[in-house]
Order: C-alpha cells, then structure tokens, then sequence
C-alpha cells in the first residue's frame, strides 16, 4: 500500500514529461486556456486599464504651466520698481483614482456598483484627484535664483473618468461567479463596456494607418507627380516628399543641405548608398542640377523660408523660420530636440531611396490596405486623446486664472481655478453621443462609441469585438472593402454588414489580441549592447554592406551581422527577456531589420516549430489540463507559443495544422516546404464570434456564412442570466432556449450552450401543399401550442419628475379631468393612487401607464382658473400589448423622483414572423397546421417545420444538409455532433453511422400524406436542425391606416408606423396607374384620400381670392372684383402658389 502511494506523484510526473508529439486535438487544450486566461474582450479591457494606469499620468504631467506677470500700469506706482523677476509654475503631479462612487442629492457618497447605475441612470465614473505644486521663482536681472517658494495642493478633485466594466477599477474587478450573482450581475457578462447615464456604451475600436511608416504610392495621373514617398510622422503631422515624372523637382538636395550636408557628394550619399548604381544617380541628376544655384546651408534655408506663410520678413527671420520648421516640424518622430540633424537627413534621404526603387521599378508600391498597415485605435488610445484635449482646456483656464491673478497682485489659489466639470462633461458628452472630440469644434467622428446590442449573448460578444474604417460610407471604391490576404487569422472572414457598410466594419477573430505597445527603452539598451553602429558614426558607405536598423520608424542605425541579431531578439521574446508584444520584421529584399513596440497591432499566437517539430509536447497538454497552476502564461514564458502581428507573419512560414508537419518530416520531397517556423493552432480560430456558431461553415458558398452572420445577432434566446432585474428598453427572451445538437468547438468559449437561441427543430425538406414557396415555412400549430418557439418580450418606459425653475414641478400622481387639461386619450383606469400603473394590470394600446401632470402658470391673477395643471404622462405604443411587469420607483443623480416600467408581453409564432437555420436559410411562416394534417412517418414522427426543396440548390449551404445528417445520428445516439470547421469529418463517416443505428443512410425517409394518408410517392429528408427565432415578428410590422394623424405644413398623411402615418403612394405607383389608365382611382389616392382644398379664385386676375362663407361675400383683394370661382386642388398645390407669392411670382390661374 505504502509503495503505491509513493508511486503516484512518479506517474503525474511522468504524465507531464511525456515527449511525444501533440496531436489537432490537443490544441484545443491550449484554446481553452487562452480563453480561460483572456476571456472575450481582452482587447478592450487591456487598452483601457493602459489608459488609466499610464497614458493618464503621462498625459497631466506633460507640460506644467509657466507663467510670467506682463507689465501693468497700476496707479500710485512706478513702472519698473521691481527688479527682480518672479516665474510661476504650476505643475500638475500624481494622479489618483478611488473606485467608482455616487454623489447622491444630499451630499453622501457612497460606492456605485453597475447594477445600480444601469437602473438609476448614473454614469458609472471615479473620481479623479491629482497633487498639485505651486512654485514660484524669484530670479534677478543676472538670470541667479534668490529665492523659491512652494506650495503643494494635495489630492485636488479634477472630475470624474468613466469606468469600463470588469477593468482594474471596476467594482466587479476579480469577484468569482457568486459574488457576482449577488452582486446582481451576469457571471457569463464579459465587461468591456461603460455605463453613461444607465446606458451600456462600447467604444468601436478605429481602423488607421499606421505612423511613422515610409509610404510610396503611385499618384493617379494626371498629377504633377507620377510617385508619392509619405510618412505620417507620430506628432499627427505627414511629411511628404513627392517624385514628379517630369525634370522639375522640389529639389531634395535643397531640403537636405539645411540639414548639414552642403557638398553634392555628401547629399547624394545620404540618399542613393552607393555611387555604382548609375541608374538610381541618373534619376536624381535633374534634381542636383535645378538646385545648382543653392551652395550654403544659409541659401538652403532661405529657399525654404521663402516658401513659407509670411511675406516681407528679413531674410534672418526667414532663416530662423526655416530652420525652427526643419527642427520642429519636420518628422518629428525622429526627434525635436537637440541636434538631429544627422538622424533627420539620414531618414530623409531614405524616403528618396524608397521613393526611387519604387519609381526605377525595382519594388512594387505600398499596399495601403495591408493589414501591417494599419493601426486599430482602441478603448485607450480614443479616451487618452480625448482626456489630453479636456485636460489641456483645464490647464489653459488654470494659466488664465494664474496669469491675471498675477497681473493684478492678488492671492493665487489653484484649488479654486479647476473646474471640475471640464473633464466630467467632456468625457461623458463623448461616451454618450459617439461624437469623438470636444463639444463644439469641428473634426468630430461619429459613431465611435455606440449603445451596447443586447438582443443575444452573441451579438453583445460580436459588438465588443467590432472594428470600423474610418472610410466614407458613399464611395463605391471596392479596394478597402475586400478580404485582405494579410488579414488571416486576425480578422473574420464572414462577419461584415451588407449593403454601404460591406467589408469596412469588420469584427476580431477569436484568437487576435491588439498589443497596447511597451516601452521601446530595453529594446533601445540592448540594441546598443548588441554592436548596433549609430548612424552618427559610420560613413554612408557603410549602410550598402549593412542592414539599417529601424525601432518603431526611427532609423537608429546599421549592423552587420542581421541574422544573429534577429536570433537573439526572438530568443529573448520567447524568454521574455523583452516584452511578448514587440514585433522582430527582418526585411531580407529591403535589407532593414524593423522592430515594433506600438500599440493597436494586431497579433496572434501561433506554435513555435523547431526543426519541424513543435516545442509544445504531450506532457505540456497533460500538464495544462490538470494542473490548475500552469496556465496560459506559462507557454508563453516556456517558449512554446509566441505572438505575431501582421508584419512578421510576412516572414515566416505557418503549418496549416500539425499533420503538415509530419508530412514533412517523413516525406519530404512530397511536402510543399520544409521550412516550417510556425504552426497555426487551429485553422477554426480565423472566425469571429458570429461564424463560430455555424456548424460546418467551410461546406457552405461563402455569403450564406455573412447572412447568417448578421442573423445570428438577431436571434432570440437568452442575451444575459439576470435579465429580470435589468431594465432594458427593448429585451427578447426565448421560453425554452435548447443548446444544438451539432455544436462546434468553438462554441464553449462563447458560451453559446449556457445561453443558447433557438431550438432543434425536426424539419422536413419538402413542397406538401405549396404554402412554402419563396422562402416561406410550414409550421406545425401543435407543436406551437406546446411552447416551441415562444416567447416574451419587454419594453421598458420610463418617467421623472422634472425640475423646470424654481415653481415648474412636475408631479407623478393620478390627473384629476376637472383640473387638468389636455388629458390623453387612453383611458387612466389602470393607474394607482400613486400614479403607476401596478405589476400584474393588463394594459393595452395607448393605455396611460404613468400619470404625471406640470403646474400651469397663472396667467390671471386674483381670478379662478378652471385648469391648474396640464397632463404629460406616458401611455403605452399603440400597437402594443401585454402586462405590468415589474416597476422600479427610485431618485436621479439630482434626487428627483424617478419611475422605470417593464411591460411584459407574449410572442406565439403566428403567419409572418421569421426564422432561420443557421446557414443563412431564412424564411416567414406561411402557414400553420396542426399536428393531423402534417405529414407522418411510421414511427409517428411528425415534422415542426417544412422547408422547400428549392432553398437548397442554388444556394449551395450544404453544410445546412450536413448539420441536418449530423444532428439526427447525435438525437439517437445521444450525443453532441461536433461541426467545427476543417476537421476530418466527412459525410461520409455520419452517413455510415447513421445507417449502423438503423436509419436510412442519407436521412431519407417514407413519409404519410397528412391530409390523405397516403404515402408520398417521395422519400422526405426528415431531421432535426437547429432553428432560430429572429426579432422580427408581424405584429411589429402589421400597419394600415384609414385616417389619421396629417403634416402641419403640407396637410398629407404623415409618415411611419409609430405616428400611425399613412402608406406612401409613390411616383412609381403612379406612373403604373396612369399605365393602366384608372384615372379616378388616380385621383382619389393623390387628391381625396390625401390632402384635398378648396380655394377661392378670382375670374378676371386668376389670383387667390378671399370668400367669407358665412356671410356669402367674395372678394379679390388684387383687382377688387367680386366675381369669384371655386377651385379644388391639392392642398400642397395652394401652399407651392402662396410661397411663389411670397417670392413676388403670380401665379394665374386662368378659366
């Protein structure tokens, strides 16, 4: 017994130390522990927690504040008594965030957990406090200090940072799933959104190029230049050098010589590297000649100011100018500071270099839609350049108040010049109108953060992981829009919108990450350790020989032996010596070593393959399942698995999956390459939320996986667990959610089984009857009455007591008709004495569900009015039904009264509503039969759904069939079907299993006429597949109008289904009427039925006469004439001749 037990760690360590090869299988270990470890919105949580950690204090302590007091006459003193001069700074130091509270009416605060703020419509924000120094220098007329004085204001409150949800200050920060049930929150609820004034808000993470690359691009003609070298430079600013086609030239040499480099020799070395390439000097010999003229640095620099926006300055000032552009302005990413003139040329003649390889032909131009391009701004960067414009307009009040404090010898106190509403109401304006930029300038981008799609788990999981391009939606270019090569893997294939949007909003894949950028200084030291030779030091004939090094852009310098570098870096990321994060690019054609430690890459964790063997082994996988120590982390940091972004994936070579690697161990000559340096973990990790749900998505035409895409976000079932305490506007929930019988792997992550939307449907593919033509569905009615497909819905109404002044109260409270006036039209029965509507009343169509009236004023004093109060409550939409389903009474931020109502109502499936299968196969229901007139096969199984045979063919979603095969051998066998995309699973192998347990082979089976009971002279293929409910259902869309509602300018029908408007007879239709020749039908569309007038016209003017009918007495105020017809016309007609009128045109009407 004893030696047993001394056995067992033995075994677990021989588990762990097992040195086979992993199999496709096991990866999906290592998925679960990316998801375990990142969760869903990692991107989002991360970029924010970097903001508030970092990017917020880097951002107050950027510039303090500096001010000098400017010379004022003050009476009864000399000007110039003061000697000395006094400098005030005013710095702004540590910043600190508590967790986010509320500041209730009454002054206490008390800590604000999400739950409360979403009900209570806070915003759920922290307080921000900063420490803040006053120093004030004393110098005297020498420029010597005499003296210093220094205040400090600590923890001064400068307003309040919105805070994301499960982000390192948020309140639900690491509380396990009991916590958060009592905490009355979703375990499955990933965060990653924010809370503005109760409203869930997501920041869309935007699409840019990146800076500080070199850019050459091939201008349209006809262009003064025929290639176009650019480099958005990191201070926001692009710089430009554009090659023209003809002789003329801005010549580089004059940009270059201000630079240092005078002699033509040293401006041509900078830029071509080695004088035999004759070709290259030829291109530049026209730009040397034309800049003939200009021989010293002082000409150079004239030449450039002269250029500039200021006329009739002295040539010094010119000079000057010139010279503070070149330092300040001109790629700043190099440096502005010191002397960077070396750097600064060096990086310049690059951009020739590049632009010249590109116009001789030897490189193609740049991809500007390359993923390796591009940036994604997400959470952080947005909110760190929103926090730096707000804070910045609080620095310029502060210096303001400093300065004319100064100015007029009072007392200064900081505490008391921050307004502490610049940065709370900037934030929040911008988190709850998607306006990106403060209020009231120009350049705002809308749409940036957007509110929260809570229809289903899945489309709130897709809303968090969206991406926008920045494009203009109008342009119809196809370019931008297209599925880049170089987005595999980072981006999905299939989730992109329909219609003007296409290909511009795109979501995440599952396993991107978007780097949040490290600190560039250890890469820095160890390039420097690592014999890099500083540009400053080596002669231009040197780089021909070398490979130019560049760190985020910069071209710091050259080093001879690449490959060993290279090596290194990547060792010591494995070994995370340097941060995962940074990207290792060794352009081997340009000859340039390109590292990268920005922000909003994309990237992706892929197996390290070494001597085409992967590092990752059996034991490693046996470890990670059950050893709950060794996490995700671990791989990384024992070098098994590393992160690539778009760049460096251009210079390695990926095994598809891990059967490529043994094939190319073992048959080398058959395998396409035997370079392997990397391993896709699982070729199913390319799609997003959206398209792992398909089951089979790889044997469908690749639009029905879009359709379904989108459709998926519209499904019903169960969009969070705690939905009965949430007050949402709009909710949808599914009775009976039931998880697919045919999943797919990546389903788990998504948590699709715990929250499911829909239900395995038994569904037969036949005509029977005809009432499922075009897309439409039979449904059996019996099987409705049981609960498949029903379900609830919510809509929430919600009223305060506003304040309107001192006096203007508004009161919620049942509206007595004698003192009350205009009442609504609803009947106010179902409402309580305290003015709401109780849980549990059924209510209906403009019902009044919450009474509230407003004080009239008084407008006759001393006298009785009959109405003191005027009624403004709400009442149900018109079109609606259901129950009082639950009331919240609570108070505001401002302590006002304040009531949410939730109307409960059912949704049967009826004739109309819509659903779908998951392979983009949607239709309405058609018709419904009961259970006797469906079709029957001989074991009494009788269908849900019909479909029509001819949704298949032409659609070719064959994975639809697949799923069908696949979920009937998972109900008899009583198991999960898996369906992930690219495994080995072939028709085949199910059509065996299937017919093993006693069905025919392709799910075929004999079928019973319900109406006749006869056999079907066909085989129906009977199975059960997954069916979604979608949110559009008839009795949302059901509209007709006899009379109603008109516009009060036109006197037509108004428009829309909320307004009960009327149904817009167009030109078309009318264009089709006249075809037919019905004339009165015509008439009485456009004219009775619409907006017909009678006007009074004078015979002899023709114009608009004025008719007393009262009286009978007819008069033409422009002729004076009594003898007037009647005339009817539409009244549009009358309103286009008196607006004629109005511009001094008249209108005749002659008889």
């Amino acid at each position: 017994m004893d030696g047993e037990e001394g056995f067992e760690p033995m075994d677990d360590q021989a588990m762990y130390e097992d040195p086979q090869e992993i199999g496709q299988d096991d990866s999906w270990a290592v998925i679960s522990a990316f998801f375990k470890d990142k969760g869903l919105v990692r991107q989002q949580l991360d970029s924010f927690n970097e903001f508030v950690n970092s990017s917020m204090q880097e951002i107050v302590e950027e510039d303090p504040i500096r001010v000098r007091p400017e010379q004022q006459y003050v009476p009864g003193q000399q000007p110039g008594d003061e000697n000395e001069d006094k400098e005030h700074v005013v710095k702004f130091e540590q910043i600190y965030l508590s967790k986010p509270t509320t500041t209730e009416a009454d002054g206490e605060t008390a800590v604000l957990f999400p739950k409360e703020a979403r009900l209570r419509n806070l915003t759920y924000a922290a307080p921000v406090y900063c420490d803040i120094k006053h120093i004030v220098n004393v110098t005297d007329e020498e420029g010597g200090k005499i003296e210093e004085s220094m205040m400090k204001h600590d923890k001064i409150f400068l307003g309040e940072v919105p805070i994301m949800l499960r982000s390192d200050y948020c309140s639900l920060h690491d509380q396990d799933d009991m916590q958060l049930q009592d905490l009355g929150e979703c375990p499955y609820d990933q965060g990653g959104y924010f809370v503005i004034n109760g409203s869930e808000k997501v920041l869309i993470a935007q699409e840019k190029m990146a800076n500080n690359h070199v850019y050459v691009f091939k201008k349209s003609q006809p262009s003064k230049y025929g290639f176009v070298a650019e480099c958005r430079s990191q201070e926001a600013r692009s710089c430009e050098q554009p090659f023209p086609t003809s002789d003329l030239m801005s010549p580089s040499s004059s940009s270059s010589e201000p630079l240092g480099f005078v002699s033509d020799r040293d401006i041509l070395e900078h830029i071509v590297y080695s004088f035999e390439d004759n070709e290259m000097m030829e291109a530049l010999r026209p730009s040397i000649e034309e800049s003939q003229p200009i021989q010293s640095q002082e000409v150079a620099l004239d030449y450039i100011g002269k250029r500039g926006a200021t006329v009739g300055v002295t040539r010094e000032k010119r000079i000057q100018y010139a010279r503070e552009i070149l330092q300040r302005e001109m790629l700043p990413h190099v440096g502005i500071v010191g002397n960077n003139e070396t750097k600064k040329a060096y990086f310049f003649g690059y951009m020739i270099h590049r632009l010249l390889l590109v116009a001789l032909g030897r490189r193609p131009e740049d991809d500007r839609d390359h993923y390796a391009n591009k940036r994604l701004d997400l959470g952080g960067p947005l909110l760190a350049g929103l926090f730096r414009l707000l804070f910045r307009k609080l620095q310029k009040d502060v210096r303001y108040y400093v300065q004319r404090c100064v100015d007029r010898g009072k007392d200064i106190n900081i505490p008391h010049a921050i307004n502490k509403d610049t940065i709370t109401r900037g934030l929040r304006y911008s988190l709850a109108t998607g306006n990106w930029g403060a209020q009231g300038t120009q350049g705002l981008r809308a749409g940036v953060s957007q509110v929260l799609n809570r229809l289903t788990f899945a489309s709130t999981l897709s809303h968090l992981r969206r991406i926008n391009s920045p494009i203009g939606r109008e342009g119809k270019i196809a370019k931008p829009r297209q599925l880049h090569n170089s987005q595999w893997g980072m981006i999905c294939p299939a989730e992109t919108p329909e219609g003007h949007a296409c290909g511009l909003v795109k979501n995440l894949a599952l396993m991107s990450y978007i780097s949040v950028g490290c600190a560039s200084k250890p890469v820095l030291e160890f390039l420097e350790e690592f014999s890099t030779e500083n540009l400053e030091e080596i002669s231009a004939s040197v780089i021909i020989q070398a490979t130019k090094i560049f760190l985020n852009g910069v071209w710091l310098g050259v080093h001879r032996a690449p490959q060993d570098l290279v090596r290194t870096l990547r060792q010591m990321r494995r070994q995370v010596d340097i941060h995962t994060e940074v990207g290792v690019v060794h352009d081997i054609a340009l000859n340039e070593l390109r590292l990268y430690t920005d922000y909003g890459r994309c990237c992706r964790p892929l197996f390290i393959v070494d001597d085409l063997s992967l590092k990752i082994r059996k034991g490693d996988i046996n470890r990670l399942t059950n050893d709950d120590e060794f996490k995700w982390p671990d791989l990384i940091y024992s070098g098994y698995i590393e992160y690539l972004d778009t760049e460096e994936e251009e210079t390695t070579m990926i095994a598809m999956n891990i059967a490529d690697l043994s094939n190319a161990r073992d048959n080398p000559k058959v395998s396409s390459t035997t370079h392997f340096t990397h391993c896709e973990i699982h070729p199913a990790m390319i799609f997003g939320v959206c398209a792992s749900i398909i089951p089979f998505p790889d044997h469908n035409q690749s639009p029905r996986n879009t359709y379904q895409s989108a459709m998926g976000k519209q499904a019903m079932g169960m969009y969070v667990t705690n939905y009965q305490t949430r007050m949402d506007t709009q909710a949808y929930v599914l009775y009976y959610p039931q998880k697919p019988l045919v999943t797919t792997r990546s389903m788990e992550y998504l948590h699709f089984r715990e929250l499911p939307a829909g239900h395995n449907a038994i569904v037969a593919i036949a005509c029977y009857s005809g009432y499922n033509q075009e897309d439409s569905v039979m449904m059996n009615q019996s099987s409705i009455d049981r609960g498949f497909f029903r379900s609830m819905f919510f809509r929430s109404y919600r009223a305060e007591e506003k304040k309107q002044g001192s006096l203007m109260q508004e009161i919620i409270e049942r509206p007595l008709r004698e003192i009350t006036t205009s009442m609504k039209r609803g009947t106010y029965d179902k409402l309580d004495d305290d003015g709401i509507a109780p849980p549990g009343t059924r209510v209906s169509g403009e019902d009044v569900i919450i009474g509230k009236t407003t004080p009239l004023p008084d407008e006759t004093p001393g006298q009785a009015q009959r109405f003191t109060k005027r009624d403004v409550s709400s009442s149900l939409r018109q079109s609606e039904s259901g129950m009082v389903d639950q009331v919240l009474v609570t108070t505001n931020v401002e302590g006002q009264k304040f009531v949410k109502l939730r109307v409960r109502s059912i949704r049967i499936p009826q004739v109309g509503d819509k659903f779908a299968s998951r392979h983009g196969q949607k239709g309405t229901i058609g018709i419904t039969y009961t259970q006797e007139d469906m079709p029957w096969t001989q074991d009494g199984i009788v269908p849900d759904l019909i479909i029509n045979p001819h949704a298949i063919p032409s659609r070719m979603t064959i994975g639809h069939l697949v799923e069908a095969l696949m979920s009937k051998v998972g109900a008899v066998m009583g198991r999960e079907g898996d369906a992930t995309p690219f495994t080995e699973v072939t028709v085949d192998n199910i059509s065996t299993t299937l017919h093993s347990v006693g069905y025919q082979s392709r799910g075929w089976e004999v079928m019973y006429n319900g109406h006749t009971g006869r056999q079907l002279k066909a085989q129906i293929f009977l199975n059960p597949t997954y069916y979604q409910r979608l949110k559009h259902m008839v009795d949302d869309k059901i509209h007709s109008r006899a009379r109603g509602p008109v516009a009060m300018l036109t006197r037509q029908p108004v428009e829309g289904r909320a307004r009960d408007g009327g149904l817009r007879f167009g030109e078309m239709e009318r264009d089709c009427i006249i075809s037919h020749g019905c004339a009165s039908f015509l008439k009485e569309r456009l004219f009775d039925q619409s907006d017909a007038y009678r006007v009074h016209v004078c015979e002899q003017c023709g114009m608009i006469a004025v008719a007393n009918l009262k009286k009978n007495q007819f008069h033409c105020p422009a002729c004076k004439n009594s003898s007037v017809v009647q005339v009817f016309m539409p009244y549009a007609c009358k309103l286009l001749f008196q607006e004629l009128m109005a511009m001094a045109i008249a209108p005749r009407l002659q008889f």
